[in-house]
């Protein structure tokens, strides 16, 4: 071969190398440019602050902005980073803070790419994958805001995505994250929260002698903290203190206050020691297993223990409306349970079954959608020594706030 064409194939293989490359750096400044930009004249929208909150498991990006904004993302390797295109805007408001990134966001940075257009890149700790991205409009003193879910990924994963937009989006017709949904018609979102036993009725104990009754209490109590947080959310409790309430009581107030949601919170024994785990139930009139059963009929046994009469009721499902109220309601119940366990999964140990059913007077009425959450075993050392800590019932509170908030940002969006 001479050398003009020993140098000509070099030059070929070193373009062949490098053409790739070239094209993803175009693709990554133009591509989700040219549709994203401000309008001729307008002035650039205002950013009012930026900032990270979760964890490795899962990690949300908001940025509150003056205004909705269109936006692309797409991502970039080595480093692992999440570059965010929007129309110009004005960063003279952000806090120092505002670069600190948490969870899978090291840092981040912003700034005018091209005229009209602004980019905001992430610098991540680890692959992700984004899991969900949506812009919220203004709402009662809220900012507009831009939303990202990062949820960890593998190197492949992420490889395999890198140079692909990854989403794309305008207004949402969902309403602000961090003022989660006003369902349509309804003023604030009531959750009802619902610490099991109380009064004459202890629950379970564990073997150190604390009780079901104190340790759901306040745990109930902690997320009440969380989701209080929220504006939008009127979170209330069936019991605030050592009150006896009957289960019959329970699901009346849940459906005299207009409940979107209840939330019944137990945990309990059984006499293999080695049974750990949360597990989350919802209703069904034929169990979904022997153990499910049995801890039905333990806790409808609660107002027996308690001494109350159980009078019989009406029939209610003979009503065919009330039946298709209660289909509907038991749909939403397991959305919420999956969605439940999906989310606590990475700060919650769970049973080896951990989505069960069962005929739980608590979980009765008709028309609030309902689930029954046991959080752990006190017969088991493991589950009751984090049951007992107060900065693992933080943490295990503020995740299932969080996945509410998320529940009701999906049925608000298939509403609108």
């Amino acid at each position: 071969m001479t050398p003009n064409r020993i140098l000509s194939s070099r030059r070929w293989n070193l373009l062949s190398r490098l053409c790739p490359a070239v094209l993803l750096l175009s693709l990554a400044v133009l591509w989700p440019l040219d549709q994203i930009s401000a309008q001729e004249g307008e002035e650039p929208i205002r950013t009012l602050d930026a900032r990270a909150a979760g964890n490795s498991d899962r990690t949300r990006f908001v940025i509150d902005l003056e205004k909705s904004v269109e936006f692309a993302a797409f991502t970039l390797a080595d480093p692992y980073r999440v570059v965010i295109d929007v129309p110009e805007l004005d960063f003279s408001e952000m806090s120092e803070n505002s670069r600190e990134g948490r969870g899978l966001v090291g840092t981040f940075r912003f700034g005018l790419i091209a005229k009209g257009k602004s980019r905001m890149v992430l610098d991540l700790t680890q692959p992700v994958n984004i899991d969900e991205s949506f812009v919220l409009a203004p709402l009662e003193g809220q900012p507009a805001r831009l939303v990202f879910d990062l949820v960890p990924a593998s190197r492949a994963e992420f490889l395999d995505g890198v140079g692909k937009l990854k989403s794309v989006g305008s207004l949402s017709n969902r309403t602000p994250a961090a003022s989660v949904p006003k369902l349509p018609g309804r003023g604030k979102t009531v959750i009802v929260l619902d610490p099991g036993h109380g009064g004459i009725d202890d629950g379970a104990v564990g073997s150190s002698g604390v009780r079901e009754k104190d340790l759901v209490l306040q745990f109930t109590k902690d997320v009440r903290e969380a989701l209080k947080e929220n504006p939008n959310f009127e979170v209330l409790m069936t019991r605030e203190d050592d009150t006896f309430i009957s289960l019959d009581e329970r699901v009346e107030f849940a459906r005299k206050k207009g409940a979107q949601l209840m939330v019944s919170f137990h945990a309990d024994t059984v006499t293999q020691a080695y049974v750990r785990g949360a597990t989350v139930y919802t209703l069904d009139e034929t169990a979904s297993d022997e153990v499910a059963r049995l801890l039905a009929d333990k806790e409808n046994r609660s107002d027996t223990i308690a001494g109350v009469e159980l009078a019989d009721k009406p029939d209610e499902v003979a009503d065919i409306l009330i039946d298709l109220a209660r289909r509907e309601t038991k749909n939403l119940s397991i959305a919420f349970a999956r969605r439940l366990l999906g989310d606590v999964k990475p700060v919650l140990k769970l049973n080896k079954n951990p989505r069960r059913s069962a005929d739980f007077r608590v979980l009765t009425a008709p028309d609030v959608p309902s689930v029954l959450v046991e959080l752990g075993y006190l017969s088991n050392t493991g589950d009751a020594k984090l049951l007992g800590s107060a900065s693992w019932r933080e943490k295990v509170a503020g995740q299932i706030a969080v996945s509410i908030e998320s529940f009701f940002l999906r049925v608000s969006g298939r509403a609108g």
